[in-house]
């Protein structure tokens, strides 16, 4: 995180965990109140008590078909509307995990190989930035180890208040992302053909052209392929994938952002960001879903509902993402917990809205939060905070409300 902030000063909106992983270890939890006898309540309080306008979690036990929930905070700075049940939120860099979800269908469908190369399916589209696109494979996007540059610092509306009033509606294509990202260019001279393994590094220009290589293998769209091969047959009723449409569908709470200028000096300093077109996060962090819906979805992947078991395992293989405190398979973080073992899932943020997901290795339990406004490091931390101790907790479940 500390080097993008280097690059880019101004970025606030990193949709992943390069954003949102600060620390290897789980620290205690803000400060909250001491008479809630409800352990998640409590730590929904406390992140609450970091400085964002609202928060709202569930966690879950599939087995058992238990779900305890709890919100806090107001759905819209200045008013006294609660965070709205089942409320939905742009969820960021979990979106990923979608993406790689649909790619590793087609991968045991036969129809692309994780070893395929980017030039195969996108010709001519990476060749800029020292690149080659055929020496760039499939899994190497998935994985965040293909050197692409990162494009979201070209962003207007994503980094500064007037460049989202003056960008916030409009509409960008995958191929001008890529070009706005450097991929565009002469053709590099490549040594050899074989594929090399760049160092780990986050980028989301890595998803958007795995949505431009879904498309390309189906002749179907990224958003038809999410919701005919995941939204639908699992029946997540309030996930959908929005296109280039601003607004969130349904019951929503708003998102404020203060782009550098305001962030931790009160609850949702900055202006309301919830009108977004997000076609700049194609793939990578477009999807809008609920707390419940993003619960069922990762239960359903680890219980092996989505993928055959060889491509959950090439989705579950890892290799470490150096500074960050986790490893990175293919659209999914295993993260460590604080009571031994590991737990995966992902972490996002687009803009004003910010989630953490997580399951337990064998399925057993999920936790799913999400917050509004930007917050800040402690913010992000009582939030890992929560999900590692609900699932850390899992033999706790009975102490939970439902609702």
């Amino acid at each position: 995180m500390q080097v993008l902030r280097r690059r880019r000063p101004r970025l606030l909106v990193l949709t992943g965990l390069a954003a949102l992983l600060l620390a290897t270890s789980v620290g205690p939890p803000a400060a909250a109140d001491p008479h809630h006898a409800d352990p998640l309540q409590r730590r929904v309080d406390a992140i609450l008590d970091t400085g964002v306008v609202g928060v709202s979690a569930e966690v879950t036990s599939p087995g058992t078909r238990t779900r305890s929930v709890a919100r806090a905070g107001v759905a819209e700075r200045g008013t006294r509307k609660p965070m709205p049940p089942g409320g939905r939120f742009r969820i960021g860099s979990a979106t990923k995990t979608f993406t790689a979800a649909v790619v590793l269908q087609l991968v045991g469908e036969g129809r692309l190989s994780l070893e395929d190369t980017v030039e195969r399916w996108l010709p001519g589209v990476v060749r800029g930035s020292g690149l080659d696109g055929s020496r760039i494979t499939v899994r190497q996007l998935l994985q965040h180890t293909s050197g692409i540059p990162e494009v979201l610092p070209e962003i207007a509306a994503l980094n500064s208040a007037d460049g989202y009033r003056a960008e916030r509606f409009r509409t960008y294509t995958p191929e001008e992302l890529a070009g706005l990202a450097g991929l565009a260019g002469p053709a590099t001279r490549r040594s050899e053909d074989v594929p090399t393994e760049a160092a780990w590094s986050y980028s989301n220009t890595n998803y958007i052209l795995a949505a431009m290589i879904i498309r390309e293998v189906t002749g179907r769209s990224w958003d038809r392929e999410v919701e005919d091969r995941i939204i639908r047959p699992l029946g997540l009723s309030g996930t959908s994938t929005p296109g280039t449409s601003p607004f969130i569908p349904g019951p929503h709470a708003h998102a404020y952002a203060a782009f550098g200028t305001g962030a931790g000096k009160g609850p949702g300093s900055g202006i309301d960001v919830t009108v977004l077109n997000p076609s700049m996060a194609i793939g990578s962090g477009a999807v809008v879903s609920t707390t419940h819906d993003l619960s069922r979805f990762y239960a359903a992947l680890l219980g092996g509902r989505l993928l055959e078991p060889a491509e959950l395992a090439e989705m579950t293989a890892t290799v470490p993402a150096p500074g960050m405190g986790v490893s990175y398979g293919l659209g999914l973080g295993e993260i460590p917990l604080t009571c031994g073992g590991t737990y995966f899932g992902h972490p996002g943020e687009l803009l004003g809205y910010r989630t953490w997901a997580g399951i337990t290795r064998d399925g057993s339990r999920t936790a799913v939060v999400y917050a509004t406004s930007d917050g800040g490091p402690d913010t992000q931390q009582a939030m890992r905070t929560l999900v590692d101790q609900e699932l850390c907790g899992a033999a706790a479940l009975g102490e939970g409300r439902t609702g």
